[in-house]
């Protein structure tokens, strides 16, 4: 299980960098995403920048799990507020599925390390 942990911790700590340096950096997709499901080009920008720091807190979660684990609750809850994004706006599912699936590794990832949600650096 150890492998699987690592895996699906650095499929997260990836993806969001992939999402959130494509979100600051102003990709087209990004920009057309942001445009239909009606919010603020600030609003991609902040959450770039905060999946930004997801990704800070995924590296440091190697180290101490426990960060991890909360970096994970983040993430889950950037990833549950994407896909009721998209529902409010009646996209089809498949524009959905990479924040669902993030969402899902997130929870995975939440649930791996939910020994040490109470024990950060230690």
């Amino acid at each position: 299980m150890h492998i699987l942990t690592i895996v699906l911790h650095s499929w997260l700590l990836f993806s969001m960098a992939f999402f959130g340096g494509s979100k600051i950096a102003g990709a087209k997709h990004q920009i057309e995403l942001f445009d239909s499901i009606k919010l603020p080009q600030w609003f991609r920008v902040i959450t770039g920048y905060v999946q930004i720091v997801a990704c800070i807190g995924l590296i440091i979660g190697y180290w101490y799990p426990g960060i991890a684990a909360w970096t994970g609750i983040l993430i889950g809850t950037m990833m549950l507020v994407a896909c009721l994004s998209h529902l409010r706006v009646k996209h089809p599912i498949g524009k959905m599925i990479p924040a669902l699936l993030n969402l899902l590794i997130s929870i995975a990832v939440v649930l791996l390390y939910a020994d040490e949600l109470s024990n950060l650096f230690g």
